[in-house]
């Protein structure tokens, strides 16, 4: 049985002085990854603008965006085994060279089965970089300061992500400056990771788990976890198409996608707060419904912007701590030794959502138009909802205080910090479970 969830209030324990000391001895990590993530942010929503101008189709585009999430999938599987041959900072240096290398080609080669390659390339080699750069966070801090870490390591990826949406009005894009400047930034961000003094940890293999035994485990966190993955990358990846066919200027589409993020970060720590009381189950099926009925809103009166607006932040901030709240809802029914390899196959099943998500997004909006970006939201979100409400009949819900804690995880997490993250909680819910107080 995983352990009780510790009360946040033990998080108001944690002093200012910790939240500075993390910051002073992980300042370098943040920047780069800050300047990685305002890359990686302004490329993504760049492409569909600049796919709209390209005069490519919306399912052309759907491919170009469903790439990037295969490559991802398959650098999270084999990074860590490159790393273990080569080193870190080998297979580091490597992989930002073809990020740099292929941000500059996308506006030289304007054809999508050409950005679909790329975006297979970028996609792994950027998912390769994260798990380099979260293993030095993570080993960079004891486990005393992790929880400081891993927040603040959350709200610097939000922030990049923003902060990438306001630079895309900054240039044309139809040029090449908006492209070079994603490829300085993530070029630049590798200078204060590399340089940083802390030392390059090493990769340990995890006991494995089969999606079989997965799935017997928890039919739910399986099949949410699969949905979840296209209810993401659906959402960020064709958000910025959405936003061009439907005629919005860059500074629009830039606002839509920045809204749909800070839902998610503001939305992401009451609902955490909530799913250490409550039985999860409930919260899942009301999260995902509210999730689709956003949806509904933003397809209903997408024509009115200010409502297009409010219905991205109740989507992102619905849709974004589903995938932490399936993590939290699985490892429930899973032994401390079993959880990091369970989150292995759930992040493939995720990957898998995500490969698939904007390709039948790209379809449904062929068909019925720009407003099948909400169609598919809607479907997706109500689906879970409904799946969620079925597993709610068929076994009783174990106690609130025999659950574990809620780690607040982005999608984009690669399992470095998803298993850093419930190391942390699992330890804070044994003191708590010995009242003990947590380490200062």
């Amino acid at each position: 049985m995983a352990p009780r969830a510790f009360s946040s209030s033990r998080g108001a324990q944690h002093t200012e002085s910790d939240v500075i000391q993390v910051l002073g001895s992980t300042w370098a990590l943040m920047a780069g990854m800050l300047l990685l993530m305002v890359g990686n942010g302004l490329q993504g929503t760049l492409l569909g603008v600049r796919g709209g101008i390209e005069g490519f189709s919306t399912f052309e585009m759907s491919l170009v965006m469903s790439a990037y999430f295969l490559g991802f999938l398959g650098g999270s599987r084999m990074t860590p085994e490159m790393i273990r041959r080569v080193g870190h900072v080998r297979v580091f240096a490597a992989l930002a060279s073809f990020i740099s290398a292929v941000l500059i080609l996308y506006p030289t080669i304007a054809n999508p089965w050409v950005w679909v390659a790329l975006r297979v390339v970028i996609g792994f080699c950027f998912s390769g970089v994260y798990v380099t750069a979260e293993s030095w966070l993570n080993h960079s801090v004891d486990n005393s300061k992790r929880g400081q870490a891993l927040s603040l390591y959350m709200i610097t990826q939000m922030a990049g992500i923003v902060t990438a949406q306001g630079v895309i009005v900054l240039g044309d894009p139809s040029g090449f400056i908006l492209f070079v400047v994603p490829s300085v930034l993530v070029s630049i961000s590798f200078a204060p990771i590399l340089l940083s003094a802390t030392p390059t940890p090493a990769f340990e293999a995890t006991k494995p788990m089969s999606l079989r035994d997965l799935i017997r485990t928890s039919p739910l966190g399986s099949v949410g976890m699969f949905l979840t993955g296209g209810i993401y990358s659906g959402m960020f990846g064709m958000a910025a198409v959405y936003g061009s066919e439907v005629g919005l200027s860059v500074a629009q589409i830039s606002t839509f996608v920045a809204t749909i993020y800070l839902g998610g970060l503001i939305c992401q720590f009451p609902i955490g707060w909530l799913s250490d009381r409550v039985d999860r189950r409930s919260l899942i099926l009301l999260t995902a419904a509210a999730s689709g009925g956003a949806s509904v809103v933003g397809g209903l009166f997408g024509w009115n912007y200010e409502l297009l607006l409010v219905a991205a932040f109740f989507l992102g901030g619905a849709s974004n701590p589903l995938y932490a709240l399936l993590i939290a809802y699985t490892n429930d029914f899973l032994d401390h030794a079993d959880m990091a390899a369970a989150s292995g196959r759930m992040m493939f099943l995720n990957g898998i959502g995500a490969i698939l998500g904007p390709i039948s997004m790209g379809w449904i909006m062929g068909v019925v138009g720009p407003s099948g970006f909400f169609a598919f939201m809607a479907i997706m979100g109500f689906a879970l909802a409904g799946y969620a409400a079925y597993r709610m009949t068929q076994r009783a819900a174990p106690s609130v205080e025999d659950t574990g804690t809620y780690a607040p995880v982005l999608p984009s997490a690669t399992a470095v910090v998803v298993e850093a993250a419930q190391e942390y909680f699992i330890e804070e819910s044994e003191q708590a479970d010995d009242g003990l107080s947590p380490a200062n």
